[in-house]
């Protein structure tokens, strides 16, 4: 395994660029940290441990655990055959250019750390733009011109800074629906000229235009993994932060969610922030409203509530051009943003619907799997320091099939069932001294319980009312002592093994003087790196009470005793730091897309055996180019898409001076854009 590069410094959380942190989150990190509650960590609740740490290891304890609730896989330490991953041209090829060592879908040649301003993939592999910022998808929409953007044109376009991605089947050959969020805007980045103290209504409405979500079709090349958008398809969708959603479930019509536009309660113009997401089993995607607070202005603590509320002018000064972003002209506004909206995107005609049982916080991502009866169970994530994560547990069956009945019911499950908080408790944590070291036992590990937060109209929460529990889920959180996390960002459940794994990107607050210190499931102070925790539920059921826990990756340097992978041997697997969305492929492993990280080489995507002997072999896909993130990885047999989000967000850069020339050359504006890759012999990937 090559060096990695040196490590970079920087001021901000997590390794980002100061304009990434104006731009996506308000400086959410410069604030002081929204939870003060005096919640324990994973650890502290219970003094008396949970002796349960041969049934993490051995096969035969694992076939007790999984009667009595445990229903986790024993961890396989590799063989002493198992070889060495290669490093970038490595000569064990196959016949057809495929590496042939490595778990079966993870068979390339690693691509190394680097700095290099382009997509870098693994050799014997090519790529292709599949969409970018500001290309036309709707008819009558214009060719993108970055000299005379307007309004009216963006909004027939595809929007900027794509993250989530999802590609769902469509019965036309070769073609498929690729559904994207578009997150936040770099205004600076997207008008020459751009005066962040006075910014035109044009430019203004053009970042409303940009914002959003976008459905398109793409179609494939046959011979290849290429894809290529069908422009004006009949199917083809945009949606801003000024187009009609709709709020339901159990808060839809609250007081708290009445404003002087909309007094039912229930009709929202746009959607905010959009960061991860999911796709559900009866054809719907999901999308997580995250950093919303950062759009209102003029907040105070009586309309705040523990969501970092801006208290004097936005950074985009929108609320001089609509008084719904004036926190102080319609403080229930920003309580009509930080859902979890569902999107049908075979039907354009449809109104999109914020589904208030999923519970209101930063929400990064939200992925269902069914329950052996067929309900539905959402996990989510909170993004932010010491915050939580949750599950949604349906009341309601789905039902197969696409006949109108079928889709019509299936649109009404995320209405209906029981929120939950997560509160986990370590069984070392005399052994937890904040450097990371692993405990006596081996590994970081536990068990936890699912507090239910509220069920319909039913508050599960004393002293706050259900209404109140969906609309201020922090605050719920607080009062029943969920665990605090270090940034809970994308949840999945493996679709081959039922269990969990929680993305917890960073937390460089964590042991500073007057925070929270390490526990068993954060066991680093001053976390720059993060890490994965894998959950298993009782039973392996998804609405059970309960569940096993522990931390599959430590990320960071594979040389730092501080990090860990699964038990592989640290010396045959890739650096990584901060993971933020995951995603699985067919073959069961874990990729990881990482933003912010710490380890001096770009962002990049990461595919990691979950299961079998070679358990947390861990080999890096691809990089991308300078200032970007690596966002809505999706992994199919013959291709890898990602969202190259944020291209060129680098401090002091302009229209007039970018710091990066993707994806179309020098004296051409940055744009970011979704990436398809793929085999140049036309076979799937790593096999």
């Amino acid at each position: 395994m090559r060096r990695i590069l040196p490590l970079l410094s920087s001021n901000h959380a997590g390794g980002r660029s100061a304009l990434t942190c104006r731009y996506r989150c308000g400086d959410a990190c410069f604030h002081e940290v929204p939870n003060t509650s005096g919640n324990e960590y994973a650890g502290d609740v219970i003094a008396a441990t949970l002796s349960r740490r041969s049934m993490m290891r051995t096969a035969a304890v694992v076939t007790v655990a999984t009667a009595a609730g445990g229903a986790v896989v024993a961890q396989n330490a590799p063989s002493a055959q198992a070889a060495a991953v290669p490093a970038a041209g490595d000569a064990r090829h196959g016949g057809h250019g495929g590496v042939t060592d490595g778990a079966r879908g993870l068979r390339f040649s690693p691509v190394g750390p680097n700095t290099a301003d382009k997509v870098t993939v693994p050799a014997g592999y090519t790529q292709n733009v599949v969409i970018r910022w500001g290309e036309p998808i709707l008819r009558g929409a214009p060719a993108f011109d970055a000299d005379r953007q307007t309004a009216k044109a963006q909004a027939g376009q595809f929007g900027y800074n794509n993250d989530f991605l999802s590609l769902l089947p469509l019965r036309e050959h070769g073609r498929q629906v690729l559904v994207a969020n578009h997150e936040y805007t770099d205004e600076v980045l997207m008008f020459k000229g751009y005066d962040a103290a006075d910014p035109t209504r044009e430019q203004v409405e053009i970042a409303w235009a940009a914002h959003g979500l976008s459905v398109v079709v793409v179609q494939e090349e046959r011979k290849s993994g290429k894809l290529t958008p069908v422009t004006r398809h009949w199917l083809n969708r945009r949606l801003t932060a000024t187009s009609e959603f709709r709020l339901t479930g159990p808060a839809a019509g609250s007081a708290l969610l009445k404003t002087s536009a909309d007094p039912t309660g229930t009709k929202v113009l746009g959607t905010l922030n959009n960061c991860a997401g999911g796709t559900t089993p009866w054809g719907t995607t999901l999308h997580g409203e995250e950093n919303f607070n950062q759009y209102f202005a003029n907040g105070t603590s009586a309309t705040d509530k523990r969501y970092g509320l801006t208290t004097g002018a936005t950074e985009r000064k929108w609320e001089r051009f609509d008084k719904r972003f004036d926190a102080a002209q319609e403080p229930n506004e920003s309580h009509r943003f930080g859902w979890v909206v569902e999107l049908d995107p075979y039907d354009p005609d449809s109104t999109p619907r914020k589904r208030t049982a999923l519970g209101r916080f930063k929400h990064e991502a939200a992925q269902p799997r069914l329950t052996r009866d067929g309900r539905p169970v959402v996990y989510m994530g909170d993004d932010e320091r010491f915050d939580y994560f949750y599950k949604f547990v349906s009341s309601k069956r789905m039902k197969k099939g696409d006949s109108r009945a079928a889709r019509e019911h299936n649109l009404t499950l995320l209405d209906e069932g029981t929120l939950y908080v997560a509160k986990l408790t370590g069984d070392s944590p005399q052994d937890i001294d904040g450097t990371g070291k692993l405990p006596s036992d081996g590994e970081f590990d536990g068990s936890g319980v699912w507090i239910p937060l509220a069920t319909g109209d039913v508050s599960h929460v004393p002293g706050m009312t259900a209404e109140e529990v969906y609309v201020f889920t922090r605050l719920a959180g607080d009062k029943v002592g969920a665990t605090k996390m270090d940034r809970p960002e994308d949840v999945e459940p493996s679709p081959r093994t039922g269990r969990v794994y929680v993305a917890l990107t960073n937390n460089t607050d964590r042991g500073k003087a007057g925070k929270p210190g390490a526990d068993e499931a954060n066991p680093r102070n001053l976390n720059k790196h993060g890490q994965i925790l894998e959950l298993a539920e009782h039973w392996d059921d998804p609405s059970s009470d309960g569940f096993a826990w522990r931390l599959f990756l430590v990320a960071g340097d594979p040389e730092d005793p501080a990090t860990y992978f699964a038990g592989y041997p640290k010396d045959r697997v890739s650096p990584i730091s901060c993971p933020d969305n995951v995603a699985f492929d067919p073959h069961g492993n874990l990729w990881i897309s990482t933003d912010g990280a710490q380890l001096g080489s770009h962002d990049g995507l990461f595919g990691v055996a979950t299961t079998g002997e070679r358990r947390g072999e861990l080999k890096q896909f691809l990089t991308v180019p300078k200032g970007a993130e690596t966002c809505g990885p999706i992994i199919q047999d013959r291709r890898v898409v990602v969202a190259v989000q944020h291209p060129g967000e680098v401090d002091g850069a302009t229209v007039e001076k970018p710091a990066s020339t993707w994806p179309d050359g020098p004296g051409r504006l940055v744009r970011p854009s979704v990436v398809a890759v793929y085999r140049n012999d036309g076979r799937d990937i790593g096999v």
